[in-house]
């Protein structure tokens, strides 16, 4: 393992920005996301695969009456958006260092308020549709996992994955799809994204894809 890398390892153990293994927070966190990290009674927002965060840093700058939470499995990665959001003060955002499968051990019941699943890896084999963040293994997670009302948010470049999971949720009798598009950027929405784009995006884009987006809820019963 490289210096730079156990060098970001040891940033983010002292980071008050990242959760992760080891800290006290982290086998203390669920269903105290507000009181514990954030210490105010904002709408929580996640974002699944965050990779460098910078959605997640990019949101908490627009946003400060939200709290944001980045979630991936690499330190490495969160490493970045970690110390982006320390440098800049923004204590509304925050980096849970876990697998997205075990999202169930560090949210509560209707903790999130809303959801953003940004560019994840698109799985094409048929043997990996389980393991795809827009499944019904993971909706079902997410379906007990949202507050009452609340919004998920998916975009990718991926035209198999966007047609799949338009399938999955138009399938699904309590999930109403709220709006959806093929090219974001050419849609009316686009500036309500303030121009945050991935480094994921970024790549898709020069390479001529357009940017596929769903935005849904889980009805009530």
């Amino acid at each position: 393992m490289g210096r730079n890398k156990l060098e970001r390892f040891r940033q983010n153990e002292e980071n008050p920005h990242v959760v992760q293994a080891g800290k006290k927070i982290f086998e203390e966190i669920k269903g105290q996301w507000k009181s514990f990290q954030f210490q105010n009674h904002h709408p929580l927002v996640v974002e699944l695969a965050c990779g460098r965060g910078e959605f997640t840093v990019g949101l908490a700058r627009q946003y400060p009456e939200k709290n944001f939470v980045g979630v991936d499995i690499k330190g490495s990665r969160i490493w970045k958006g970690s110390s982006q959001a320390l440098a800049e003060g923004l204590n509304n955002a925050a980096f849970l260092r876990t697998q997205i499968e075990l999202l169930e051990r560090f949210f509560a019941p209707g903790e999130i308020n809303e959801l953003w699943i940004t560019f994840p890896d698109p799985r094409p084999r048929e043997g990996d549709e389980r393991k795809r963040l827009t499944s019904p293994r993971f909706l079902d997670c997410y379906r007990q996992l949202m507050a009452d009302g609340g919004h998920i948010h998916f975009k990718t470049d991926n035209t198999g994955l966007f047609n799949y999971t338009d399938e999955v949720l138009s399938a699904s009798t309590d999930i109403r799809i709220i709006r959806k598009t093929t090219d974001f950027y050419l849609s009316d929405w686009k500036d309500e994204h303030h121009g945050i784009r991935t480094r994921y995006e970024k790549m898709f884009m020069e390479k001529g894809e357009t940017i596929k987006y769903i935005e849904f809820c889980f009805i009530q019963s």
